[in-house]
């Protein structure tokens, strides 16, 4: 049946391809965004086809009235971006408990019945067991370390979700998103930041083997999902998911650091000389979703890594001016 959404984080880069597939099906969409690093531009046609809501997540009154008559909220605004966690870690924690509070108590006090939750793969940090699947223990190795104040906050968003919602729901769910990348999905990411690092180091080598440092030997894994699949994972959820219910969306084609680079290059016409650096504290070695819960629900990635990547390079070598020069400031 049709349903009437409200999306936060409506202009980010997996809430806009949300929210443009949620319009494509004929559903009523509201969007709430202060487009800190959102960009109205990523929802295309859609956006004359819903209600905007310009506004902070911290704002318990705009949550609120933003709750009102709506069928399910999809809670996905957040803080990202590796340099965030870093340098701004007192923020992210804010945007993510007090946005997380808000929606609860939005959602109880205008009787919305369903609240889905954008968690992250972030936190397990060091995964015991890779692929991993969703009931492995969660951790946060060092709380001195300002990295985890995204996967910490995550870990808590899960945590008050959950147990808010026993009572008062029909349903409530929350899933893990694995490194989904795709065009015009921000600049403070690994894919993003390779493609501009990559794009400088072929002008300033023309001929031969590209050099290009990363971080740690390169052997550190991850794997990626391209954002159509992992819409197609929100909507297997939110057709077939169970109330409590907790989804990997993941594509579970493993690649190291080193290789990915390479691709990046690759997708340049070039070859890359990999230079292995420093490691950043916190680093986890490997991550890998096991997704056999989500492929019970009807999901199957269809986009590999191989046929992804080369759109996405190309949009960002054709708009590296849209990329914001910010200073350290709050949201």
């Amino acid at each position: 049946r049709l349903m009437r959404y409200l999306v936060t984080g409506g202009t980010g880069f997996i809430g806009a391809a949300l929210v443009r597939r949620l319009v494509g099906q004929g559903h009523a969409v509201r969007a709430l965004d202060n487009n800190f690093r959102g960009a109205p531009r990523r929802l295309g046609d859609a956006a004359a086809a819903i209600e905007m809501v310009e506004a902070d997540i911290r704002d318990a009154k705009a949550v609120r009235a933003a709750a009102r008559d709506v069928d399910s909220v999809l809670h996905l605004a957040y803080v990202n971006g590796t340099e965030f966690f870093y340098e701004q870690p007192e923020l992210v924690l804010d945007v993510g408990l007090r946005g997380m509070l808000n929606v609860l108590d939005a959602c109880r006090a205008e009787g919305v019945p369903e609240l889905v939750l954008a968690s992250s793969s972030e936190v397990y940090q060091t995964p015991p067991v890779v692929p991993t699947a969703e009931d492995v223990p969660l951790s946060i190795p060092d709380v001195m370390n300002p990295r985890y104040s995204y996967g910490g906050g995550k870990l808590a968003c899960e945590l008050m979700a959950l147990n808010y919602g026993r009572r008062g729901f029909r349903r409530v769910m929350v899933f893990r998103p694995h490194n989904v990348y795709g065009p015009d999905m921000g600049w403070e990411h690994v894919l993003p930041q390779f493609i501009l690092r990559a794009a400088e180091a072929v002008e300033a080598h023309p001929s031969g083997p590209v050099p290009f440092p990363i971080q740690g030997d390169g052997s550190q894994t991850r794997a990626f999902t391209h954002i159509d699949d992992f819409v197609d994972g929100v909507l297997a959820m939110l057709a077939r998911g169970a109330h409590l219910g907790l989804y990997h969306i993941g594509n579970p084609e493993e690649i190291s650091i080193r290789e990915l680079a390479g691709k990046v290059l690759r997708c340049m016409g070039r070859d890359a000389e990999v230079i292995a650096g420093a490691e950043p504290p916190g680093a986890t070695p490997r991550r890998c979703p096991d997704i056999t819960r989500l492929r019970g629900l009807g999901f199957a990635p269809k986009v590999g890594l191989d046929a992804g990547l080369k759109p996405m390079v190309d949009w960002y070598l054709a708009n590296r001016n849209l990329r914001p020069i910010r200073e350290k400031k709050s949201a």
